[in-house]
């Protein structure tokens, strides 16, 4: 049996190819090594459904956010140890993931837009070239972070419409300590910053909340796709709910911005299942 996932920071798809070619799903909490450690991790898969199959995995495929570096990559491989001890772990990047399954074997460029961002110049076979991800202090344009953020910090100096204020503090139940508390002492701030990105896209129809996707795609398209060489003749993929929910603001910012939009899916995982399928 094989496993494969796709880990996002607040997320996991996997999926479980059985040897009667059958396939079952499971959705679970995200995980990413540059903000958890191997055991922290291996702690939150013993959560869940994964110990049910420690004995019948034979091949393990998994496709993380933040498994760039091979340090990272094995503590990603350490935590699926604790649980599956005799099968063989395959541990890669995120772009990966989302190359294989919006370019397939056509050259492209593939963007992820889920909870942080990233993005990958791709020759329909490799990699050829990335753009720095800075993380969700430093980083993340156009991601779910991104967006929650600067959301929180307008609604601390009451810099958005009073109707949106209003509507927020009804729904959230929030306070200027209570953001603060969240996202300086609480786990995974990127999580709760993103968690915003439901309301706000509720309620895109105002000015405010379009601008909020609309400025923050701009600003990942200049971070990442404009430096990538010939970018304007190249089709530009996207997963991740971000970009797949707010898909007719992403195409709108990447036409006023001269690029192509091709293909837009929330979670690459049905196409890594098909790819790994055809290797069997």
């Amino acid at each position: 049996m094989i496993l494969i996932a796709d880990s996002g920071t607040s997320k996991t798809d996997w999926r479980v190819i059985h040897r009667d070619g059958r396939i079952s799903q499971h959705r679970g909490v995200g995980f990413n090594p540059y903000y958890m450690t191997a055991e922290e991790m291996a702690i939150q898969m013993r959560h869940d459904f994964l110990v049910n199959l420690e004995h019948e995995i034979e091949e393990i495929y998994y496709y993380g956010a933040g498994c760039s570096a091979p340090d990272r990559k094995a503590e990603v491989s350490q935590a699926l140890r604790t649980i599956f001890s005799k099968a063989t772990i395959h541990v890669d990047h995120d772009l990966s993931a989302a190359a294989r399954a919006t370019c397939g074997h056509k050259p492209g460029i593939a963007c992820i837009l889920g909870t942080g961002s990233n993005s990958c110049d791709y020759d329909g076979s490799s990699i050829i070239a990335t753009r720095p991800a800075a993380g969700y202090i430093l980083g993340d344009e156009g991601g779910g972070c991104y967006v929650g953020r600067k959301f929180l910090t307008d609604f601390i100096h009451e810099e958005m419409p009073e109707k949106i204020r209003e509507s927020a503090i009804e729904r959230f139940h929030i306070t200027q300590n209570i953001i603060q508390d969240h996202v300086y002492r609480q786990p995974f701030p990127s999580r709760y910053m993103a968690s915003f990105c439901r309301f706000i896209s509720e309620n895109k129809s105002d000015p405010y909340c379009y601008g909020l996707f609309y400025n923050s795609f701009k600003d990942f398209f200049a971070k990442h796709v404009c430096k990538y060489d010939d970018y304007r003749n190249k089709p530009v993929n996207f997963v991740g709910s971000i970009a797949y929910f707010n898909s007719d603001i992403l195409r709108k910012a990447a036409a006023d911005t001269g690029i192509t939009v091709n293909i837009i899916i929330e979670s690459p995982i049905a196409g890594l299942t098909l790819y790994h399928q055809e290797l069997l």
